[in-house]
């Protein structure tokens, strides 16, 4: 059985609308409750105004979370995932990919480094339609040996069964 690898994709990821919508959410939630728990007990007291600044400083803490998300391209060149952008440039800098969340048409990734430096993606295919099942194939295929860890597997092999015949 023959297998084929995923082609080569590079593929646009910025801000997510999603992303946004959900903090959002979740902050309006926040609002909400704060809003309802200080119509229920009338008096106010300093537990109220520092709920209301705690309200105010995860909005913020949010939004400038969602504001400075990581913009530029994700590539799959084949063998290796690459973060190109123009305030981090990778080179040939091998990093791992994992899916943490798959919703068809929006995926959660986490690209990591060497040195276990998370960036956490978020991949829209309104972003690039064209390309978003070239990008799903990337993400799932199983990563394609290089020759030199092929190598290196082929020779530990050899070894085990040099060693297994011996008496």
């Amino acid at each position: 059985m023959t297998t084929h690898n995923a082609p080569p994709v590079v593929y646009p990821l910025g801000r997510s609308r999603f992303q946004a919508v959900v903090l959002g959410g979740l902050w309006l939630t926040g609002l909400l409750s704060i809003l309802f728990w200080l119509n229920i007990s009338r008096p106010m007291e300093w537990s109220a105004f520092l709920s209301a600044a705690t309200l105010v400083f995860s909005g913020i803490a949010a939004f400038q979370g969602w504001k400075n998300c990581p913009i530029g391209q994700l590539v799959w060149d084949g063998q290796l995932w690459r973060w190109e952008s123009l305030g981090y440039q990778t080179g040939a800098a091998e990093q791992t990919l994992f899916v943490i969340a798959d919703f068809q048409n929006l995926l959660l990734l986490r690209l990591e480094n060497h040195a276990h430096a998370s960036l956490w993606l978020w991949a829209e295919q309104k972003a690039f339609p064209e390309r978003w099942l070239d990008l799903r194939r990337a993400v799932y295929s199983p990563r394609r040996a290089t020759d030199a860890s092929h190598a290196s597997e082929v020779k530990y092999a050899q070894i085990a069964d040099v060693a297994h015949k011996q008496p």
